[in-house]
This record gives C-alpha cells, structure tokens and sequence, in this order.
C-alpha cells in the first residue's frame, strides 16, 4: 500500500496530536478546529487500514500499530523540519537552547559544563528550567531533558552520556554513635534517610549470596529533594543511599562513609532525552555534543563545580 503525498500534512498531524496528547491542542497548534483534525486523523487510519489511537473521554492512547506509524511520522517531520533549518538560522551555531534538568545535578555539574560551552559559542544562549520529576519532553517546552536514572524509557531518543551508580553513605560521626552495618538485615536498626519520589521497597533493594533482596527500613526523614538528604547524612542523622555525582566528593574528603558497598549495585546513567539524534538544530548538536565530552570520564569529584563547598 502507499500513501499520497497528499497525506503528508495528515501524518504530520498525528504526529502532532501524539506530541501534544491532545485533539484540542493539535488544532489550535495547526489553526484548525477539533472536528477537522478528527476527522483527517480517522480519513488517515482509513487510509491505513489499521487504528492508530485510543480516545475515551479522559485520555489519548497509541495503539501498538500507532506508535510504529508514530515514529516514522515523528521522523518526517525531522526531517522537514532540517530541510528548512539548512538554510536558516537554525544550522548556525546562533539562537536559544532550552534546557531542562534535575535541579541538584544542574546547580553541581550542569552550570559549569554549560559555562564552559558558552565561552566557545558566543552566539548561543542556553535557559535552564529545573525540574526533579521525570517530565516528557513534549511538554517540557525543552530542546534536550537531562536525567539521572537507572533507565529511562519513551518516545523521545535518549542518548546516555555519562555512568554513575547509587552509594549507601553516612558520616563518621553517625557510624561512630550507632556502628556501621555488616549486612542489609542491620539496617532494620538503622535511622535511614528516604528519597520521597520512590517506593522504598525499591530504593533499597540489596544483594546477599546472589539473590535480591528487600530491607523493610524505618525512615525518620522523608525528602523529595536528595541534596536534603545530603545533608542530613553529613549533619549524622542517619544511613542514605544517594548518587555518586552527589557524594562523590564528600567520601574523598572523608565527609560521608560509603558501606555495604558489596551488598549495593545500582547503576545509573546521565541521560539526554531529545526529539530526534541526528536532525537536531547546530546549536543543539553541539551542546549534546560537549556534554557528552565533558562527562565522558564521569569523574564527579573532579568534575564538580570547584565553587561548590561542599
């Protein structure tokens, strides 16, 4: 079967309504009313032969068919949308890129790496909007999403630029009044330190003679925010386990102890999430680019803000 190019405009606008996750707002964004792209999107799945979406009253859902046609219409209109950059402004290293990113990671990393790129681009301005939860890239408003995760999974194309991995801390001090932890069973008597936006039951996950296991914990401080829980360890209120980026200096300077280090594995990797890999607009390759140089070694106590006390 092939397609018209008549139904070009049509799979941009699927293209469009699945980006946007809305009927109402692909209209406004083409100048249409809602009824028309109603009914280009059900004169395209007759075109097809195959539904592409799910509407109910409350949500906007691709069928499995829908989001392999997605991605091939995602892709055209990367691909118009380059062919009109390579003669504009965009296939300079001139303009805007939007950045949004995990706040802490920003503030430690992020800023410098992104001074040190603005120096050698002076026609390119970057404006960071932080942000801790794991948002979509569509309704971001944001050229590239910057994540640290142990995986992250979408539309979008996620490109991994950096590894870390997760470290059970506490300080001196707190080890001292209450002795470290020989095995995960001990944390039971331990004052932990939570990260708010996960489960405990899967934040703290260990592995004992091969086997995974759940520590049941009993949490004194609950936080959203883990440069919280950060400094709750180094003021020794008790046990957390935080990224290496965010702690890597304090167990150099001998701040935070790492332990049962042989009970936790749990990778991580600083992720860029972006519309398209190789149809980005210059100023965006770029950025993407340097990050990926910048973080290559992922040497977080060096790699962190010098300014940055600690």
């Amino acid at each position: 079967m092939s397609l018209p190019l008549d139904d070009l405009p049509s799979m941009a606008l699927f293209a469009q309504v699945v980006q946007l996750r809305s009927f109402s707002a692909a209209a406004r964004e083409a100048g249409l009313v809602k009824s028309a792209v109603s009914k280009r999107i059900a004169a395209l799945e007759a075109r097809v032969g195959v539904r592409l979406l799910v509407r109910t009253s409350r949500k906007l859902a691709l069928t499995s068919e829908g989001l392999a046609f997605y991605e091939h219409c995602a892709a055209l209109c990367a691909a118009a949308r380059a062919a009109v950059d390579s003669v504009g402004e965009a296939r300079s290293a001139r303009g805007v890129v939007r950045v949004n990113a995990a706040g802490v990671f920003a503030a430690l990393y992020l800023a410098r790496a992104v001074g040190l790129f603005l120096a050698g681009h002076p026609g390119i301005d970057v404006h960071f909007v932080t942000d801790d939860r794991l948002v979509d890239l569509a309704e971001s408003g944001a050229d590239i999403v910057v994540r640290v995760s142990r995986k992250l999974r979408g539309s979008a194309v996620v490109r991994k630029i950096a590894t870390d991995r997760m470290h059970l801390v506490a300080s001196p001090a707190y080890l001292a009044r209450a002795g470290a932890p020989e095995s995960p069973a001990d944390l039971v008597r331990h004052s932990c330190l939570r990260y708010g936006l996960m489960p405990a039951d899967e934040e703290w996950q260990f592995e004992e003679d091969g086997r995974r296991i759940g520590v049941p914990i009993a949490s004194n401080l609950v936080a959203s925010d883990a440069a919280v829980l950060r400094g709750a360890a180094l003021a020794g209120v008790g046990l957390s386990i935080l990224p290496g980026f965010l702690v890597a200096r304090d167990i150099a300077a001998g701040r935070l102890v790492s332990v049962l280090k042989r009970h936790l594995h749990i990778p991580l990797g600083v992720y860029v999430l972006m519309s398209h890999r190789t149809q980005l607009p210059e100023r965006t390759r770029l950025l993407v680019d340097f990050l990926a140089r910048h973080f290559a070694t992922a040497d977080w106590a060096a790699l962190a803000d010098p300014s940055d006390a600690g």
